[in-house]
């Protein structure tokens, strides 16, 4: 919850970080109480004293020492806060129209392609946020994510990260696209000529799956992708609808054209001579208030790998 001024907004959740560091007297213990990262409590006491607009600790040696003006505003706010956690408690266990919030983060694809079916029958509130993998690891870290879906394990203390599936990156074509002579080529392990056959051909990429290009291209054929796409879509999901009984080729992750494969509307030319695979986790913090939603939405990931 939120309360807007003319220039910033404040968060009810820095009352209740800075009521418990004042109680603690330490940021470790405040982030352990809270179920959020020590960078998190941080966050939130810099943002609360940025918009008070003074100084509420004095950094000692492992011990937060409330100021003066501090003890003002713990007195200040002591009962409200009780009574909005006590409030809190009672409607997360008891109410059936309060429901449980939980944020989860991955990329559009993964949420297109396996928990968007699923999201009208979660007992639960979801937020999806889209975004980079490093992003999302800070987020969870700070306490503004729940769980996240990467093919990247983060080195955060606070964070843990279980397998749950791999993906493996493979060479695609449309329905109509003739690759005999391509496929000729990798049979007489002629890899070069090979690779400069692809660069004659149509090319689907997006903005942001560059990555996947260059390293199926760099393994399997030892050189960079030193060609441009001929179109860049927003998404995966628009590269495999542009390829359905069409022309042209694409890097792109088995499970995103699982359907189009089984019907025959894109058809799979090569897993490379080096098969490219990665690796999906579920990442989320050591200690969370919703194991039992996470534990939900986990499976339904399992269901889907």
């Amino acid at each position: 919850m939120y309360h807007k001024t003319d220039d910033m907004q404040i968060s009810l959740e820095w009352f209740r970080t800075f009521k418990t560091i004042y109680e603690t007297g330490s940021l470790t213990v405040s982030a352990r109480a809270l179920y959020i990262s020590q960078p998190g409590v941080s966050l939130h006491l810099n943002s609360l004293e940025s918009y008070v607009g003074y100084k509420l600790f004095d950094r000692a040696a492992r011990k937060m020492v409330p100021t003066e003006r501090a003890k003002v505003l713990y007195n200040y706010i002591l009962e409200a806060v009780n009574k909005l956690e006590l409030a809190e408690e009672h409607f997360h266990k008891s109410s059936e129209t309060n429901k449980s919030t939980i944020s989860v983060g991955m990329c559009l694809e993964t949420f297109q392609f396996t928990l968007e079916q699923y999201i009208s029958t979660l007992p639960f509130n979801v937020i999806i946020k889209f975004g980079e993998y490093t992003e999302m690891q800070e987020d969870l870290d700070k306490g503004l994510l729940d769980l996240i879906i990467t093919p990247q394990k983060g080195n955060q203390q606070n964070l843990e990260y279980k397998a749950f599936s791999k993906e493996r990156i493979i060479l695609v074509g449309g329905a109509k696209q003739d690759s005999k002579e391509f496929e000729k080529l990798i049979k007489a392990k002629k890899f070069a000529e090979a690779a400069q056959w692809l660069k004659q051909q149509i090319w689907y990429s997006s903005a942001g799956d560059v990555e996947n290009l260059r390293k199926f291209w760099h393994m399997n054929f030892n050189t960079h992708p030193d060609f441009k796409p001929n179109y860049i879509v927003p998404n995966k999901c628009s590269i495999v609808r542009c390829l359905s009984e069409g022309k042209g080729f694409a890097i792109i992750p088995d499970f995103l054209c699982r359907n189009e494969l089984k019907a025959g509307k894109v058809k799979e030319v090569w897993q490379g001579t080096n098969v490219m695979e990665n690796t999906l986790y579920f990442g989320k913090r050591k200690k969370t208030m919703y194991t039992e939603e996470i534990k939900l939405i986990e499976s339904l990931f399992e269901k889907e790998a």
